[in-house]
């Protein structure tokens, strides 16, 4: 039965990420809005592919009618929503949410000007596959294993500056020998807001060839390896969502995970699968991301390991400063004693996993209702 407040009626786009979710609840569905008529005093959820296709004629929908049109894209966050928005015909003229007829449903925490509804998407997602309940059950293999062949485990996709100054610096210094790392995208990354500069050069301007990781180490469909010349990731997942999948080799063979979020200098969070997947492995770990996010994760439950790393990193706004603080921290515990730093956080491991546990289930439970709220307040504030 549909309960959604008011006498407006819901449809949903059925790629719009949410749909399971909200489908009970519809009076209506489409995929593919080609020909498609809107209907009066009525909510639309559209995803990205629709939305991008007919963005004219949503624009249009919007203006001329009384249809309201909420942008579902969670499987992106805060920078790159907007970045989508803005370069769509017409919507750049009015970007984001200030077309009064226009919301937006993402997957990471946005500006306040814009009118949104973050919904965690990646959370509850990482649990879906049977392969990685499997995986994650193996997590005591990771403790009782106390000598292991390699530090830190350092999974790197797409090529971002945060990403590229780490592995320069590291390799550098020698420490990426002792990590298990990739790089799958062989472009340069420069960029204007960070810098490692070695031997009077800035060498996050100089490209990289891509690291792959062992077969051992890869889920087993993905091993072969990619003839693509600059991003690989697409060729090496078989244009799938490789991503998410789990194998628990490489958590057991090192001590804690380098986690380098997709999201570092917008000041707002968006948590993907790379932060999930080693705390359902049960694994410690350090995230590289922007600042505020460890205390964004703290809020929402879960525990740092703040009495064994210095976490004050979190507090830097300034992205160098802060890029240049989470290296000295890798690099000054790989210094220390990793199989007893490794006992110690244990304890913290295994509650952030029985914590996403519920996390989980509390995540796709609450959101009808907050989305119905978001929409409620949009009539009638």
């Amino acid at each position: 039965m549909n309960t959604m407040p008011g006498h407006y009626k819901l449809y949903l786009d059925t790629f719009c990420e949410v749909y399971d979710l909200l489908s009970p609840y519809a009076d209506g569905e489409f995929w593919d809005l080609t020909d498609y008529v809107f209907q009066p005093n009525s909510v639309y959820v559209i995803g990205r592919h629709q939305f991008h296709s007919h963005s004219k004629q949503i624009f249009n929908a919007m203006t001329h009618t009384d249809s309201r049109v909420v942008f579902s894209n969670p499987a992106e966050g805060s920078s790159t929503m907007l970045g989508q928005i803005w370069m769509m015909p017409r919507f750049n003229d009015a970007p984001g949410s200030r077309h009064e007829n226009l919301k937006i449903l993402a997957g990471g925490d946005m500006n306040s000007d814009f009118d949104y509804l973050m919904y965690e998407n990646f959370l509850p997602k990482i649990l879906d596959y049977d392969e990685n309940i499997r995986e994650s059950a193996r997590i005591n293999e990771i403790y009782e294993k106390t000598e292991k062949p390699y530090k830190f485990l350092f999974l790197n996709g797409r090529i971002r500056s945060h990403r590229k100054y780490l592995i320069d610096r590291f390799l550098v210094s020698g420490l990426i020998n002792e990590s298990l790392w990739t790089m799958l995208d062989s472009s340069s990354a420069g960029s204007k807001r960070l810098w490692h500069i070695h031997e009077g050069r800035d060498t996050l301007l100089d490209p990289l060839p891509h690291k792959f990781l062992d077969p051992y180490y890869e889920v087993d469909k993905y091993s072969k390896r990619p003839t693509d010349q600059t991003y690989a990731k697409y060729e090496l997942f078989n244009e799938e969502w490789g991503e998410i999948y789990l194998k628990a080799e490489p958590y057991i063979d090192t001590y804690f995970s380098l986690v380098t979020e997709t999201v570092f200098d917008y000041p707002y969070s968006f948590r993907t699968e790379k932060i999930w997947k080693p705390i359902v492995m049960g694994h410690p770990w350090i995230a590289v991301s922007n600042a505020g996010y460890y205390r964004d994760l703290r809020n929402l439950g879960y525990k740092t390991y703040d009495h064994l790393i210095d976490e004050s990193f979190d507090l830097i706004h300034n992205g160098q400063s802060r890029i240049e603080r989470i290296a000295t921290v890798v690099e000054d515990l790989c210094k220390q004693d990793l199989s007893a730093f490794l006992r110690e956080a244990e304890s913290i491991s295994k509650y952030n996993i029985e914590r996403h546990k519920e996390h989980r289930l509390e995540v796709r439970k609450e959101f009808p209702k907050r989305f119905f709220k978001f929409i409620e307040e949009w009539y009638y504030d």
